[in-house]
């Protein structure tokens, strides 16, 4: 399967782009916008990505054969992994839950079409920006995606703007869509380059209404300082997400499949979103101890690595992983208190459990870390240095503790809360660090009687 070059990332990499063919490109996606997109109706839009996703997930659809075959090679994750990652989100993308996300951040499944009576007798209107720029995420694909299912949803052209070497899935999304109708594939634009061209930059951001942006909160200060102050601005920076597990659950049978699912938000896009986690707290008093949970959780991590292979790593990152186990060989063998488990031969997932129950930033691609608490109280307590900044929490507990943890989990600053199993899976109608992803794309109009 060979792809047209209907997108800038299609191009040969020798083909050099200027600012006035980032210009140019923009200038043609408002036409095709205004041609194409901005009188379509909300439920046309719908079906067309409902029907879009179903195509993704049927096993003969060519360009999820292409992805799974040639995306290893191009993203680094394995083709499991991958399967796994995408077929939740199109699994995700149905009719009900776009109706839904509509109706949750806009109050009404046609604010985007016409003018419509909310609950207080106000009648409202809905607009997207005529042109969006995403600066997508270099880590992983799935929020791009989203990204570009929203801007679709608000009748907005779009300019997505990937990170050198990271276009391959969102070309492949794109293309899939421009196959199946083409006026819509018409109203996107693919394209790479190394962050801080300032002149390819600064050609999109005076063409666009809306720049998002997903990144270090490094990368958007730099951003943000280059964008017009007329300009819409969101921003999404550095998130970090941690998992909790009470001693109430840990008997009998559970602690098994507690262990099984915590593996598998480690392994979910190899722990590279933020929404994966970086340290699982364990209550200590159970019956299984926080040190055997670790093991429990390296004994998954090690089958799941025979089915869902990590896939392979910069020279870069598997220096990281290399240098912190050798961190804590050293600790291991001087402190009762610390243990580790790992992949044999290779850098495919590390286990460290620490009696230190501070919260510990991993270096991720599989390397999990285990602490030992008394209670939610010592574990918020060691994460209080990253509340600003925590995203989701995931959790395994008792029916009874369920109500007050999560309380306790959003006053300390979650925007999420989900069981473990969960953590790297988020329903369409998440809010993005607790924002209407929608909601904060589109400008109002109120109509007064």
């Amino acid at each position: 399967m060979n792809l047209p070059n209907y997108f800038l990332a299609d191009l040969p990499p020798e083909a050099p782009l200027t600012p006035g063919l980032i210009s140019d490109a923009c200038q043609t996606l408002k036409r095709n916008r205004e041609r194409y997109l901005e009188q379509r109706t909300t439920e046309e839009i719908i079906n067309i990505l409902d029907g879009l996703a179903q195509d993704w997930l049927a096993e003969d659809y060519p360009f999820r054969i292409k992805t799974l075959e040639e995306g290893p090679a191009a993203t680094g994750f394995s083709a499991p992994v991958l399967q796994t990652g995408l077929d939740h989100f199109f699994k995700q993308l149905t009719a009900e839950n776009l109706n839904a996300l509509i109706t949750q951040e806009l109050g009404h499944a046609e604010r985007l079409d016409q003018f419509s009576l909310d609950h207080a007798g106000q009648s409202s209107l809905a607009r997207g920006p005529q042109l969006i720029a995403h600066i997508a995420p270099g880590n992983i694909p799935v929020p791009v995606m989203t990204d570009m299912v929203l801007g679709l949803l608000a009748r907005s052209a779009q300019f997505v703007k990937c990170a050198s070497g990271q276009t391959f899935i969102p070309r492949m999304f794109a293309h899939s869509l421009y196959d199946k109708v083409p006026k819509l594939g018409a109203c996107l634009e693919i394209a790479e380059w190394r962050g801080g061209n300032e002149p390819l930059e600064s050609a999109l951001f005076t063409e666009a209404d809306c720049i998002t942006a997903t990144g270090s909160d490094e990368t958007l200060a730099a951003i943000r300082a280059k964008i017009p102050l007329k300009k819409r601005f969101l921003g999404y920076g550095t998130r970090v997400s941690f998992g909790y597990v009470t001693k109430d659950v840990l008997s009998g049978h559970r602690p098994q499949a507690i262990a099984e699912h915590a593996a598998q938000d480690v392994i979910a896009w190899n722990q590279m979103g933020c929404l994966s986690p970086h340290v699982f707290y364990v209550e200590t008093g159970g019956k299984v101890l926080p040190e055997h949970f670790a093991q429990l959780l390296s004994e998954q991590l090690e089958k799941l690595e025979a089915t869902h292979p990590r896939g392979t790593l910069s020279a870069q990152e598997s220096a990281a992983i290399a240098t912190r186990r050798a961190f804590y060989e050293v600790r291991v063998a001087h402190s009762p208190d610390t243990m580790m488990w790992s992949s044999p031969a290779s850098t495919a997932w590390t286990v460290v459990y620490e009696l230190d129950s501070r919260f510990q930033i991993s270096c991720l691609n599989r390397f999990i870390h285990v602490k030992a608490v008394a209670d939610v109280t010592q574990a918020l307590q060691e994460a209080e240095l990253i509340h600003d900044k925590i995203s989701t929490i995931g959790f395994a507990a008792s029916a009874t503790q369920v109500k007050e943890l999560v309380n306790r989990f959003a006053k300390f600053g979650a925007t999420r809360i989900c069981p473990l199993g969960q953590m790297q899976n988020p329903s369409l109608t998440w809010r993005h660090d607790g924002r209407p992803a929608l909601g904060d794309l589109v400008t109002w109009c109120n109509l007064e009687k």
